[in-house]
């Protein structure tokens, strides 16, 4: 049968193309130059799927929870570590965690302005506000101050607060805002303590005491990073209070063994009057006495009776000072040369054995005017004193006569700046002009502000017996007058000069964090011991009133360690 012309010419191209699959490097086929592809259109249905965009992770990017301090959050970012925009674009988070179980646990204080009566809050008392709205006095009618930030945090802890339980403001706006509506309290980390501030402990454990217990303590937040990472890039504080860092320095007012007080102690032995307030002093890292007598071994017997004004001390009485914890001593009394220049010397050597470091009195001017320096868990201290008022002979001079150092205040203006830059905390102290009332006279305000603007952290009047005002002025708190410590004055006027102050100051990683007033009331001419409940109140009514500081409303406070 023969094919049909055209059916062979096809039949030819097939086998030719068979052949070229199998023999290819033989013939090579060169395509016919009007050979084109086929285009054949993919019906709608079979289009591929648009891949689906997911968020792109940077690997070094961190989201922060909204509980996280600021103070956490600038750590964070100073070591270069971005921060993601939202949590889905992080590879990392950071986010509280179950308590004692993150890489960092940061302390929160429960706080309220500074001239309020009420010491403590119990744990107990703290949460029901939290959760139930109903606060204690004084704050009843007042909700918990807070940043966002620690109200989250605090969230984690004890869920959500109450309605109207929590009042948030900047961090920046709460400090102002709880002395304009006074009474108030809040709750800020530890960073944000400030002298303005009075911290409250919690069931009598506070953060700002030597003695202060995280493992019980209620204000805590654990934060912890979660994620893909290699925690060796990152660098966490363990916490916010390392207790390395912290420092406790207590000022004491007139200490003058002399007269009853030294009757008291040669009948009742040398350490009677620090046995019911020893422990405060002891406690502090820095204990300050300013001891205005000068120790004589010709010291004759002491008289309750005595009348003149020239005092001295047996030697023998330094023991009192050895065993409050004596630190620094402030030799600015007018009394420092009532037994002539033989005795002040022996007196200063009688420290110098002891290695207690003196200021404000020397062995001529120059001695007399140099700062003490001390420096304790890495905080630097600059003690710096004067005498204005005198008597003439019990100044020290620059012809190797012994005494108080004089008042020159360009001097000690200048002195205390430069100490400022060169980082120390100064500490002025003044024995100045004695008043039996509590306000400050002006030219007293003057000189002590003088020395805050100056650039002291603390201003205090070591001359007072009756206990005067305080304030806080251009960053530094002054107390104009802290009364007597161990003097034998009772009832002039009647309970005026036995109602004294111990002032406890804290420091943490060079800052000064604030003061704790602890307060005792003269017994039996030479024994201070803590005032009571009712006797507090009333001391710091009269003071605060005094201060010029608004009315303030009384809870019992816990006795302090």
């Amino acid at each position: 049968m023969r094919l049909p012309r055209q059916a062979l010419l096809v039949f030819l191209a097939g086998a030719l193309l068979l052949s070229s699959c199998v023999r290819s490097a033989e013939i090579p086929i060169q395509p016919p130059p009007t050979l084109t592809p086929l285009a054949l259109p993919v019906p709608p249905t079979l289009a591929p799927p648009a891949p689906t965009e997911f968020p792109s992770q940077d690997a070094a990017s961190i989201w922060f929870s909204a509980a996280t301090p600021d103070k956490l959050r600038e750590n964070l970012i100073l070591q270069g570590i971005p921060q993601a925009e939202t949590e889905t674009t992080a590879a990392i988070t950071l986010s509280p965690a179950e308590k004692n179980f993150g890489e960092t646990r940061w302390i929160y204080a429960l706080v309220a302005p500074f001239p309020t009566l009420t010491d403590d809050i119990s744990e107990s008392a703290l949460r029901r506000a939290w959760t139930e709205g109903v606060r204690p006095a004084p704050f009843a009618d007042s909700p918990l101050l807070m940043s966002e930030s620690t109200k989250a945090a605090v969230t984690a802890l004890w869920g959500e607060p109450a309605d109207g339980a929590v009042r948030t403001l900047p961090s920046g706006a709460i400090l102002d805002s709880a002395w304009e509506e006074f009474p108030s309290w809040g709750i800020i980390p530890f960073e944000d303590i400030e002298p303005r501030w009075k911290v409250l402990s919690i069931d009598g454990n506070s953060p700002l005491r030597k003695d202060f217990s995280p493992e019980t303590y209620p204000l805590q937040v654990s934060f912890t990073l979660q994620g893909d990472f290699e925690r060796e890039a990152f660098s966490l504080p363990e916490t916010n209070r390392d207790p390395e860092k912290l420092t406790v320095l207590v000022m004491t007012g007139v200490t003058a063994l002399v007269r009853a007080t030294a009757y008291r102690m040669e009948k009742y032995g040398v350490t009677y009057p620090a046995q019911d307030i020893g422990g405060w002093l002891r406690e502090a890292d820095i204990t300050h006495i300013s001891n205005e007598i000068p120790f004589d071994p010709k010291c004759p017997p002491p008289n309750p009776n005595q009348t003149s004004l020239q005092f001295c001390s047996d030697p023998r009485y330094i023991e009192l000072l050895e065993f409050v914890g004596t630190d620094i001593v402030e030799l600015t009394g007018n009394h420092f040369e009532d037994r002539g220049p033989d005795a002040t010397r022996y007196t200063l050597e009688m420290y110098n054995e002891r290695g207690i470091p003196y200021y404000g009195g020397g062995a001529d001017l120059a001695d007399a005017q140099k700062p003490a320096l001390l420096e304790d868990h890495g905080n630097r201290f600059a003690f710096i004193g004067c005498n204005p008022v005198g008597p003439d002979f019990a100044w020290a001079r620059e012809d190797d006569w012994p005494g108080a150092a004089p008042c020159d205040y360009d001097f000690m203006t200048e002195t205390v700046s430069r100490l400022r830059a060169e980082g120390y905390l100064p500490i002025v102290t003044f024995q100045y002009f004695e008043y039996y009332t509590a306000p400050p006279r002006p030219w007293q305000v003057r000189d002590f502000r003088r020395m805050a603007d100056a650039g002291a952290v603390i201003v205090s009047g070591s001359q007072a017996h009756f206990a005067q005002s305080m304030e806080f002025y251009n960053g530094a708190f002054i107390h104009y007058g802290l009364g007597n410590l161990f003097f034998d004055q009772m009832d002039i006027p009647v309970e005026g000069t036995r109602r004294e102050f111990i002032d406890r100051h804290v420091f943490y990683d060079g800052k000064y964090l604030g003061v704790e007033l602890l307060t005792a009331m003269l017994e039996d001419y030479a024994r201070p011991e803590p005032m009571t409940m009712e006797e507090r109140e009333a001391f710091l009514r009269f003071i605060f009133d005094a201060s010029g500081w608004q009315e303030t409303t009384l809870c019992a406070p816990t006795p302090f360690p």
